[in-house]
């Protein structure tokens, strides 16, 4: 069955650790405003421990993970993050340990940054919505927005919507520091030198202003005050290995400490001047002009170290394997193999090891499973067989032998065993196509290094002809993002033979009738994308290498049942079979072309297929409505019906021999389909196995160093020396033991290949983790964030969202007085009344200070994506009619959210449609985060009119070419753009289409995959493939300038308006009275 999920898999020593006097990786530490105490981060729990050392005791102890403490004024409190309910909000304690308070009820995640000078407040950072009278791309996660919460706990209301990290006050409480954010980066890459990188701020709260500190082209970040509230403090990699610098405000920056090779992080400073900060995963303290001091610690309790946990095992199945004789199924979860009965749930564990097991295969005698693993530095393939005659199945066997197959230095994987069980193909290094000879030890080379490019582990296909003298195979012909069906003959003899010839998107092919046809997929007449890259609809084809069969094969209905009657009179084998290959029968290829023949009537989105043996009925995923479900086609009389409704992801098939039952795998789920009637059985499942997640994490750390090593898109990675540093970030594992702050692991080490595109992501809900968030309900409204009076008030009711009816009284001014019956008072943090309750009816209680009438509605509410979707929409609107008035009409307006087919439709829609007849036009590419649709773009606006149609002698304003933009355009672009949203206006730019307007894009045009680990809540990155442009050199790290530079400043932004979108109005308008007298042509 074909593979379809990407895994990753496990290995590690997990020791708990009673008593640790050197612990590493402790994170966020806090000094005490007289600098005597430190609290910090580590294994999940705030310690507490004396700024010159000593014994560190827990001043939390709980199952979530506790984090970024933060110290009030008169250190008598600490504040912090904590995710005790599913996502992190704010906690106040007492600083000599006691009962932890909550203070903050909204699902976005609520960070700590500094307490008020007066103590009342804690400030926070958050994900929520803008102030509603801002300009800025709505994107709630990459801009922080900084609020206010009464530590005694009530509403908590908005400081600045500006976007600030890490933000503290002076002594005063009228001045904010912060670092800003302005794109898509992962917040620990290093040495990054380019428009994104951090730059640190200071909010003048009273007069409302914003004064930009720092101007190094590189990260500055973590800023505190100095006593005199006009220096500032920070780090800064402006020499190298991030440091601590010092600068009075407008002045110079000094350089304060030296450290080399890691960069300093999570800098505080004291009242008293000691500073406390983190260096390779140790503590520091330091008094200006005096050397750095590490504090030793000792930690003298049981940290929680989870060490084992019990998994099941019936969720979450990544591959299967149905044996030869159909009563056992092979399968992996979470990298581990296991075989379990398909009557009964007898389920039996195969593999036991720290490293992934994955690729699994049956041998034709059904008592060995092969598989690949990837122990010691490279996958090598294994096999584990039953040893006791006695013992037909796996299931029930007792001894069992496991043995390396084919084991080298070079990573070898995904067997697929010959139908005599005497040799296995595989793939050595991901794209070069070899044979094993199991007797002889011997592997011989099918196909080459250079012919495919894989992409991603599972995207190279190929299988044995029946009489295993072929392996068909996708084959790439040398051409990165090509994929046609080629034949080798299996003893490595003769020239590859591509089969289709299309170049068309072919593959997953698949043998038939003995070897007399060759079935496999194609794009060639299904819906395709507007743009390049998007969902393809496929279909089934076969290819006959027999003319007969092929004959036979396309009979209609009613020539088949004709035939089939003389037969049967003659006292011939029946019809209803194409007979297998007779001995000595050689595959005719001459006329392929002529023996082919399209087999399903509909094309779709189909994720598997399989013919049955008789060849009357072809079976198939496909994605016809919702999800996917299984269809049955008949090839000769072209029925199709729906056979079993399974409405899940893509799914994978197998069939037992006697054709009656098929096996489907979807959404890491196993079930059988009774062919005829199409009844579905769950697989039952009675396995566990024991997760050593320590071990796992130290195998994801070495399956990342290692793809890294074999998949960067530099070979040279960066002139890095990755070994040492794989060596350097390992020591850290033991003091390890959540997800949290093991993706900040990976991420600091991914960062050191200053690359976009990598890092470490970690999401506790997927993989089927529990939802266990407060998932706060959006109401389509926008508030004044800042009103501190009883009720909410409403700013602006969101066009399409729930309140977007004929019967509402709602608009602006309104203050919602209750929610649910409850007084929203001005100590009520509002978010917890409106938590857990998408879709569910909610009753409002409105009071219009205008007209003094009170009234209630009842509304279902929506979550915040949805809300998320009507921002977008109204920032759009809002441009465009920004656009529209500064114009006079003249130029039009389009945002290219994504790089991908639903954007392109989208602009399609919104320039041909909506800005048909306009003179101009502006293309607007902020905060797009990529995708592969550059191409699409730049041809679509470079059109140049070549043709005028005259319909009965009326001249319209059409012309060829119809489904391009011909007129003068425009590019916004800035700091935001990412990956392929930077390869578009290098490519605008470089063909001379227009202008570009805006602020510098960074280099991050590469190629990625983001790999979903066996831990499948964990996610990191690689760019494996370079774009290269003119320059000749890779376009990664090559940043982008704009023909015009415009910075849109905070003030600006926040009050509504947009200085990039003005100017870009004006050279639009420029360019129409340039071309005022000229002709179309």
């Amino acid at each position: 069955m074909r593979k379809i999920g990407l895994l990753i898999f496990s290995a590690f020593f997990g020791v708990p650790l009673l008593a640790q006097d050197a612990p590493l990786w402790m994170r966020n530490p806090a000094i005490s405003p007289d600098g005597k105490t430190i609290v910090f981060g580590y294994k999940g729990d705030l310690y507490k421990v004396p700024a010159a050392g000593g014994d560190a005791y827990p001043i939390t102890v709980h199952e979530a993970h506790d984090q970024m403490p933060v110290w009030s004024r008169d250190g008598k409190w600490i504040a912090f993050a904590s995710d005790r309910y599913g996502n992190f909000d704010v906690y106040v304690m007492p600083a000599n340990g006691g009962e932890a308070k909550r203070l903050t009820y909204h699902s976005a995640a609520d960070i700590p940054y500094d307490f008020s000078p007066d103590g009342k407040t804690v400030l926070f950072g958050t994900g929520r919505n803008d102030v509603y009278t801002s300009a800025r791309f709505p994107q709630r996660v990459l801009f922080q927005k900084l609020y206010a919460v009464p530590v005694t706990g009530g509403r908590s209301v908005m400081v600045s919507s500006a976007g600030a990290d890490v933000a503290r006050f002076n002594s005063k409480g009228d001045k904010i520091i912060f670092q800003d954010r302005k794109g898509y980066e992962d917040a620990l890459r290093k040495r990054h030198t380019s428009s994104v990188t951090r730059d640190i701020w200071v909010y003048d709260t009273k007069k409302d202003d914003y004064l930009q500190v720092s101007s190094f082209e590189g990260e500055d970040r973590d800023p505190v005050w100095g006593a005199d509230d006009n220096t500032v403090y920070f780090l800064s990699e402006k020499n190298g290995a991030q440091n601590l610098f010092k600068q009075t405000v407008g002045g110079q920056a000094t350089q304060l400490t030296n450290f080399k090779d890691h960069p300093v992080r999570h800098l505080t400073r004291a009242q008293d001047g000691t500073f406390s900060f983190t260096w390779n995963g140790e503590m520091y303290t330091l008094k200006e002009g005096a050397q750095p001091q590490k504090v030793p610690i000792r930690i003298g309790v049981d940290a929680r170290t989870n060490a084992e946990k019990i998994l099941p095992v019936n969720a979450n199945v990544t591959q299967t394997s149905l044996s030869p004789n159909g009563k056992e199924i092979a399968f992996v979860v979470r990298g581990e193999v296991f075989v379990t009965s398909v009557e009964g749930g007898l389920t039996k564990r195969i593999t036991n090891t720290p490293q992934q097991e994955r690729n699994v295969v049956f041998s034709p005698d059904g008592r060995t499973i092969y598989y690949s693993t990837e122990r010691g530095n490279s996958w090598d393939i294994y096999k584990a067989s039953i040893q006791r005659k006695e013992e037909p199945y796996f299931y029930t066997s007792t001894v069992l032998k496991e043995e390396p197959v084919v084991a080298t230095d070079a990573d070898e994987f995904q067997p697929e065993l010959s139908p005599d069980g005497k040799e296995l193909a595989y793939l050595e290094e991901r794209n070069i196509l070899k044979v094993h000879n199991l007797a002889s030890g011997k592997s011989r080379t099918i196909v080459p290094k250079g012919v495919n490019f894989s992409y991603a582990d599972g995207d190279q296909y190929y299988k044995w002809s029946p009489d295993g003298k072929w392996l068909s195979f996708n084959s790439a012909e040398g051409r990165w993002g090509s994929s046609e069906v080629a034949l080798m003959k299996a003893d490595g003899s003769g020239e590859r033979m591509n089969l289709t010839q299309s170049g068309f998107f072919d593959g997953a092919p698949k043998w038939a009738f003995g070897g007399k046809a060759l079935l496999w997929t194609t794009d060639r007449d299904g819906k395709k994308p507007l743009a390049f890259q998007g969902a393809r609809e496929v279909d089934v084809y076969a290819m006959f290498f027999d003319q007969e069969a092929y004959d036979r094969f396309r009979l209609t209905k009613d020539e088949f049942a004709l035939l089939k009657e003389k037969e049967e009179e003659a006292k011939k084998d029946t019809a209803s079979k194409i007979k297998p290959p007779t001995k000595g029968w050689e595959p005719t290829f001459a006329g392929l072309d002529n023996r082919k023949l399209r087999l399903t009537i509909n094309s779709g989105n189909i994720s598997d297929y399989l013919l049955n043996t008789d060849g009357d009925k072809l079976f198939f995923t496909a994605r016809m409505e919702k999800g996917y479900d299984l269809w049955m086609t008949n090839p000769r009389t072209k029925e199709t019906k729906l056979v079993a409704k399974m409405d899940g992801g893509p799914a994978g098939l197998d069939v037992s021999k006697d054709g009656k039952s098929i096996f489907v795998v979807s959404d890491g789920k196993m079930v059988k389909v009774d062919a005829e009637s199409g009844k579905t059985t769950p697989i039952s499942v009675n396995g566990e196995m024991v997760l050593r997640a320590a071990e796992e994490r130290e195998y994801i750390l070495d399956h990342a160093w290692r793809q890294v090593a074999k998949k960067f898109y530099d070979p040279k990675i960066h002139g890095l020396d990755w070994n040492s540093y794989h060596k350097e970030y390992k020591k850290f594992l033991p003091h390890i033991n959540n997800n949290y702050d093991f993706q900040e692991l990976l991420s600091e080490f991914l960062g050191e290949l200053n690359a976009s595109h990598t890092g470490g992501r970690y999401n506790p809900q997927a993989g089927g983790g529990q939802q266990t968030g407060d998932i706060t309900a959006s109401l389509g409204l926008l508030y004044d964030e800042m009103y501190t009076g009883d009720g909410i008030k409403v700013m602006e009711v969101l066009e399409g969202g729930p309140f977007t009816n004929a019967k509402t009284k709602l608009k602006p001014g309104v203050i919602i007085e209750k929610i649910d019956g409850e007084a929203v008072s001005a100590d009520t943090d509002w978010a917890r009344m409106l938590n857990r309750k998408v879709g569910k009816n909610v009753l409002l209680s409105f009071y219009d200070p205008a007209t003094k009438q009170r009234w209630d509605e009842t509304t279902k509410p929506i979550n915040l994506g949805e809300e998320q979707g009507l921002l977008y929409d109204r920032w759009v609107r809002s441009n465009r009619k920004k656009v529209e008035e500064l114009s006079g009409g003249k130029v039009g307006y389009v945002h290219v959210q994504g790089m991908n087919d639903g954007s392109y439709r989208t602009v399609y829609e919104d320039v041909l449609g909506k800005a048909a007849g306009k003179e101009a036009l502006i293309v607007d590419t902020r905060f797009n985060g990529g995708g592969w649709l550059h191409d699409d773009l730049v041809t679509f606006l470079a059109g140049k009119k070549y043709l005028d149609f005259s319909p009965q002698g009326v001249t319209p304003t059409s012309g060829e070419p119809r489904n391009k933009w011909v007129g003068p355009s425009t590019v916004i672009m800035s700091e935001s753009n990412y990956s392929d949203a930077h390869i578009f206006p290098y490519a605008y730019k470089s063909l001379g289409i227009g202008k570009t307007i805006g602020m510098p894009v960074p280099g991050t045009g590469t190629a990625v995959w983001w790999e979903t680990q066996i831990d499948p809540t964990l996610v990191f990155g690689i760019p494996m493939v370079a774009t290269i442009g003119k320059e000749g050199r890779p376009t990664e790290n090559l940043q982008l300038e704009p023909d015009i530079k415009v910075p849109n400043d905070y003030k600006s932004v926040l009050s509504g308006k947009d200085p990039q979108l003005e100017r870009a109005v004006k050279e639009m308008m420029d360019e129409i009275k340039k071309n005022g007298n000229k002709k179309d042509f």
